[in-house]
């Protein structure tokens, strides 16, 4: 092989080499920041066909619903734990913290941290959820039917409705006598 090929060869398998690892080394870096997304049934059921379910000590993150009066809180610290829930079991979240002004039982919330056993996980990051446009299917099923009709005398926004002047007729408004 002439010289000149062999060292171009060399430089390309080396730059293939080096750029493999350096994208090796990126993803291992990664691989502890990656959080996954359950939901309080694919948390104890299991996820996928496999029903794969988290390591105890594995970070993750779930979403559900906060049960009513679920919501205990330590009075000698800012130590909080509720339970969360979909559409199957509940699950147990663990929290040392404020929390979002959002925050309320009924609320939909994210919360981030290590699965501590199976249905407990104590969070890090607690995310309240606010969409005014989405609502759970169960809910939606639930209201579908209920209508919502302002008062008579109210307009939006709770002001009391003004009233509107009377409109007058060609025929009201000329004067008496007088044939159209």
């Amino acid at each position: 092989m002439n010289p000149r090929r062999q060292k171009r060869l060399v430089a390309v398998v080396a730059f293939v080499l080096l750029l493999g690892g350096a994208i090796g080394a990126m993803l291992y870096a990664l691989q502890q920041n990656i959080d996954l997304f359950y939901t309080p049934s694919q948390l104890i059921e299991g996820m996928g066909d496999d029903k794969i379910k988290p390591e105890i000590g594995q970070r993750l993150r779930i979403g559900g619903m906060v049960v009513k009066g679920s919501v205990r809180r330590d009075p000698n610290s800012l130590k909080v734990s509720f339970d969360l829930v979909d559409t199957g079991p509940l699950v147990t979240v663990e929290y040392e913290g404020i929390l979002p002004d959002l925050f309320r039982e009924g609320q939909g919330i994210v919360a981030q941290g290590v699965l501590v056993d199976a249905k407990t996980i104590l969070a890090s990051e607690v995310l309240a959820k606010h969409d005014e446009e989405y609502m759970p299917p169960e809910v939606a099923e639930a209201v579908k039917g209920i209508k919502h009709v302002a008062p008579k005398n109210m307009q939006s926004y709770g002001q009391p409705k003004v009233s509107e002047p009377e409109t007058i007729t060609p025929e009201q408004g000329k004067p008496a006598g007088q044939q159209p």
